[in-house]
């Protein structure tokens, strides 16, 4: 809705300074067309807001007040004229709450939206963290979301590195393993298309969750501790052990107190595993060990 220089991709009543105004080659105002578009196809709602304003003549002077008005302002157009938002995103660059007076902003927010997700980007804890650029560390006591670009920056450019498709997919499963959530982010190019190196690696993530989707959605992260072998999900009776390391001839994990029933090699062929009161041992033969990701599941009895 508004990075950090300001420019504002909504129609508020605040400043001039926005894709619709008169002097603007645009005129439409791209964040209810966004909004319109996500309902309509089924897909939850939510916004991103920068505290940052470089463009604004308040911010960080003497009459910053002033900016504070104007941006629980432009806050309360957003969370008032595009219907029930899901998620709220600040950037605030390390800002502290009484930076933005966060108290009463969030006290607004919750009046306004009362099943708004607010992350920890305006000086106050909000419901979830949000790590940049690294995979966040294992943390199952309270929601976390690494926020990661699929090349080196932001922003779109030419001749971006972008990453590779073991990169992408093994950072997927080392966030869910670790009980994050993977923001993974994509720039548009100037003409609104996505950058078809970007589609097809986003086509390449597709596919393989298509065939392993299983053990990623739904899952929480765990019940053994993320290692340099790899991670582990679990969803009920079902624990995926995602084997990262292709160069393992065996695997030795923590003990769990339920019997595993069954197990099987979720990317095809034989695996074995033994379990004692100490640990449990997985040994895979090396033609069936993926580059990418190994995964086995192991079925817990009652």
């Amino acid at each position: 809705t508004k990075h950090h220089d300001g420019f504002c991709n909504f129609d508020t009543k605040l400043t001039g300074y926005k894709i619709t105004s008169p002097e603007s080659p645009y005129r439409k105002d791209i964040v209810r067309q966004l909004a319109g578009a996500c309902r309509a196809g089924g897909l939850k709602w939510g916004i991103y807001y920068s505290q940052p304003d470089w463009h604004h003549p308040d911010y960080r002077t003497e009459t910053h007040g002033r900016y504070i008005q104007y941006l629980h302002g432009q806050v309360r157009e957003l969370l008032s004229n595009y219907g029930r938002v899901d998620i709220i995103f600040f950037d605030g660059l390390g800002g502290k709450a009484e930076d933005w007076d966060a108290p009463d902003l969030f006290k607004m927010i919750r009046g306004l939206q009362p099943r708004v997700i607010i992350n920890n980007r305006c000086g106050l804890p909000g419901d979830y963290d949000t790590p940049e650029q690294r995979i966040g560390r294992m943390q199952t006591d309270r929601p976390w979301e690494t926020c990661m670009t699929i090349g080196d920056q932001w922003a779109w450019k030419p001749d971006d590195r972008i990453k590779s498709k073991k990169e992408c997919i093994q950072t997927l499963v080392k966030v869910v393993g670790g009980d994050g959530n993977f923001l993974f982010n994509v720039g548009p190019m100037p003409d609104g298309r996505i950058e078809p190196r970007q589609v097809e690696r986003l086509r390449e993530m597709g596919d393989w969750l298509a065939k392993y989707g299983e053990s990623i959605y739904g899952t929480r992260g765990g019940p053994f501790p993320r290692g340099d072998w790899g991670v582990a999900t679990w969803r009920g009776d079902r624990i995926y052990v995602h084997l990262l390391d292709p160069s393992l001839d065996a695997v030795r994990l923590p003990a769990i107190a339920r019997k595993i029933d069954r197990s099987r090699l979720l990317t095809g062929g034989s695996v074995t595993v033994r379990q004692n009161v100490d640990s449990i041992e997985i040994l895979i033969p090396a033609a069936q060990r993926q580059e990418i990701d190994t995964i086995v599941e192991l079925r817990l009895g009652k």
